[in-house]
């Protein structure tokens, strides 16, 4: 089976043209978004300073990518969240709580340093979605 690129018409935008990267991409089954961050629809970060608000855009980002895929957020097996600082874990893990409220997936949490100053959270996530 060919691979899939995967680009949501809510993410069509190319806020930054030389990141050279699709969305996500999808093949046999499996659907691997690229990291996701705050980036509304016309490609504006949102949230600036509220790590909370840019989870909740980061997450629908994600949902958007899976459900082009065919997929829904209970088929994701595996997250991994970057943020910028650490002491903003339980204000992520309350709204990774909304979108993944029974049977969470698999989950790395790490702190580091984003593409942008303002970036607060990313977001990357695998699923398989059987035939």
């Amino acid at each position: 089976m060919p691979r899939k690129t995967l680009r949501p018409t809510n993410l069509t935008f190319q806020p930054r043209p030389s990141y050279p990267y699709s969305p996500g991409a999808a093949a046999a089954g499996w659907i691997f978004t690229a990291g996701q961050v705050a980036w509304n629809a016309e490609g504006k970060l949102v949230g600036i300073g509220d790590v909370s608000t840019q989870t909740r855009q980061t997450l629908a980002n994600v949902k958007s990518i899976i459900e082009e895929a065919g997929a829904t957020l209970d088929d994701v097996l595996k997250c991994t969240v970057y943020l910028a600082d650490i002491r903003h874990f339980d204000l992520m893990n309350a709204v990774f709580a909304e979108f993944f409220p029974h049977d969470p997936p698999a989950r790395t949490t790490v702190c580091a340093r984003l593409a942008e100053a303002e970036m607060l959270v990313e977001i990357e996530a695998v699923a398989f979605k059987g035939g």
